[in-house]
């Protein structure tokens, strides 16, 4: 038996003591899948075109070696981050990033254009998730684009987001899995507009004409996410979290959730118990802000944690699909996109580890000294014996080990781009 099986057995019988069963908690997390983002591995350029210039609100920053610059190199690059990460998961796709020898505009991507990733995504035995691309484009016109008051306008990037909703069919057929569908604009203002009604007026008429066409949800789930501010939209952004959550609701759209996308002072999770209560599904993309919606990777920070304890303690697992999105150019992107996967993933094991039942008894009765006792014992639980278990259970590198097969990588292949 290794020190990691003796240590795991040990913090069995520790969590047992206190009413939980390690190996169903195992099993539980075993079917757990993160949508992991494909923008990290090339600082949100896309293949649409040479340059990739960002726009809207989007900024990459730093210049560390070895981004990929291909689908090829970009799929190469996913391959080897989920190689360090356990279990089976999802690819999440933006419209840029489509593969194809054609000359190809936002407006006329066809599932035919993204046949490589399905194929990929079939061998790799993933699901794939998707988001039409409302920025870097020149038909972003004035910080604007489902929400422009030319019709042209409008009209160009309805045609995406009808195609988008198409491919994103075509994957949930393929793959025999639900694609998540992701809509998310820019449009805003950087000083304070005289008018906030009609943009959000036009952003609800594009959203309703996109959303016309009837698509069966066992293949596509449409979702709207929100933010509060973005660059050159500091003063009024027209998709705030009141929009979608009053167009999600009424239209029976799924409310996607970004961790950034609200006040610094704000958090999302407490606001996943609410909105469970009015909608069917959740979505949510873990994020880490700093000081604004800077998309920094993820780590084990409180709001993580409470992240993961309100889907695991309110029983929203098989309601939530949970993706991640962060792009940091500073260090290896490969390791961000495993520091960041394998941490949501710790933070709901951790939350799995609990006694839910017991906790909620206390709380029902009142009984608020055992509570506060328990929550905070637990913190000393060592649930990272049970975490490498898991890992070697995978057959993915325990601890440390996984960031030297980053290196060997980044040596052989990251330094010849």
């Amino acid at each position: 038996m290794s020190t990691v099986e003796e240590r795991y057995q040990v913090a069995k019988e520790r969590y047992a003591e206190i009413g939980v069963d390690t190996d169903k908690v195992l099993e539980r997390l075993q079917n757990v899948k993160i949508s992991m983002h494909c923008w990290q591995g090339d600082d949100v350029k896309g293949f649409l075109t040479p340059d990739g210039e960002l726009t809207g609100g989007i900024m990459s920053t730093g210049n560390y070696p070895g981004a990929a610059h291909t689908p090829d190199q970009l799929r190469q690059d996913v391959e080897k981050a989920y190689s360090l990460i356990p279990g089976k998961h999802k690819l999440n796709l933006h419209a840029i990033y489509l593969d194809t020898d054609e000359t190809v505009d936002l407006n006329e991507i066809e599932p035919r254009h993204f046949e490589k990733w399905v194929n990929w995504a079939k061998e790799q035995g993933i699901g794939l998730d998707f988001n039409p691309t409302f920025f870097s484009h020149p038909m972003m016109k004035d910080g604007f684009t489902l929400a422009h008051p030319d019709k042209e306008v409008r009209d160009y990037w309805i045609e995406h987001g009808k195609r988008s909703r198409r491919v994103a069919e075509y994957f949930g057929k393929e793959l025999g899995e639900t694609c998540y569908t992701n809509f998310w604009v820019p449009d805003g203002f950087k000083d304070n507009p005289v008018d906030r009604l009609s943009p959000r007026r036009r952003l609800m008429e594009s959203l309703d004409e996109i959303f016309s066409e009837e698509i069966d949800e066992k293949y596509n789930v449409d979702t709207v996410e929100s933010k509060l501010f973005g660059l050159g939209a500091e003063a009024y952004t027209v998709g705030s979290h009141e929009f979608y959550m009053g167009y999600g609701i009424s239209r029976g759209k799924t409310i996607l959730m970004d961790a950034g996308h609200f006040h610094p002072t704000e958090v999302i999770s407490n606001k996943i118990s609410s909105l469970s209560l009015f909608s069917d599904k959740l979505m949510l993309h873990v994020s880490r802000p700093v000081r604004w919606d800077s998309d920094h990777v993820v780590i084990m920070d409180d709001e993580l944690q409470d992240i993961a304890k309100e889907i695991v303690r309110n029983d929203l697992l098989d309601r939530t699909a949970i993706g991640l999105d962060f792009f940091d150019a500073t260090i290896n992107r490969i390791a961000a996109w495993v520091v960041g996967t394998r941490n949501t993933q710790k933070a709901l094991l951790k939350a799995m580890l609990e006694p839910t039942e017991q906790l909620r008894d206390m709380e029902n009765k009142f009984d608020f000294t055992s509570r506060l006792v328990y929550t905070e014992d637990l913190k000393d639980f060592p649930y990272a014996d049970v975490w490498n278990y898991f890992c070697l259970k995978n057959n993915v590198p325990v601890g440390l080990d996984w960031l030297q097969d980053v290196r060997d990588y980044e040596a052989k292949i990251l330094a010849e781009r």
